[in-house]
């Protein structure tokens, strides 16, 4: 990657992930919520979201996969890691870096529904609503942005640039 295209500065990440949190807070204040973070893309994310909620929150992870090595998702959803979490009667929120087809949040609230939870919400950094293949729509969004692949901020291209502080568009 030799020219860089910033599409969000670390500032208006930052800024957002802010507000994002006090929202949530607002939301779920005095009840318990299971923050659950999509490896691998919005472990960075989600660690500064919640640090900046204003409520205790009980943390966890899934691991999906729907991109094969390169830029396009497969269409397929594989679950590579669940939670030892009893999920029954409680109050899910998903963090992710991007919404894109809307086919692995379809699958998550699927998933967390049969395992009992009582609602499920998600929280993306990142909408790419022109992408999708359903019907599903986050309930918060950090920024809708066009349809570019994207890298940075915990997302990545063959697993490199997980590390910049900002993101920005990926370019062969």
């Amino acid at each position: 990657m030799e020219e860089k295209r910033i599409l969000l500065t670390k500032e208006e990440i930052d800024r957002k992930v802010k507000e994002l949190a006090g929202e949530i807070s607002r939301k779920y204040a005095g009840e318990e919520v299971l923050v659950i973070g999509v490896l691998k893309g919005a472990w960075i994310f989600m660690a500064d979201l919640v640090r900046a909620m204003d409520m205790d929150v009980v943390c966890d992870f899934v691991r999906v996969a729907s991109y094969g090595s390169g830029t396009e998702t497969s269409g397929q959803i594989f679950l590579l890691y669940w939670p030892e979490i009893d999920f029954t009667g409680k109050k899910v929120l998903v963090v992710d870096d991007i919404a894109d087809s809307g086919l692995t949040s379809v699958f998550l609230r699927k998933k967390f529904l049969e395992e009992g939870a009582v609602s499920v919400e998600f929280c993306v950094l990142l909408d790419k609503p022109s992408r999708r293949k359903t019907d599903f729509r986050p309930d918060y969004v950090g920024f809708t942005i066009p349809d570019h692949f994207v890298v940075g901020y915990g997302m990545d291209c063959n697993e490199r640039y997980r590390n910049l502080p900002h993101v920005e568009v990926y370019e062969d």
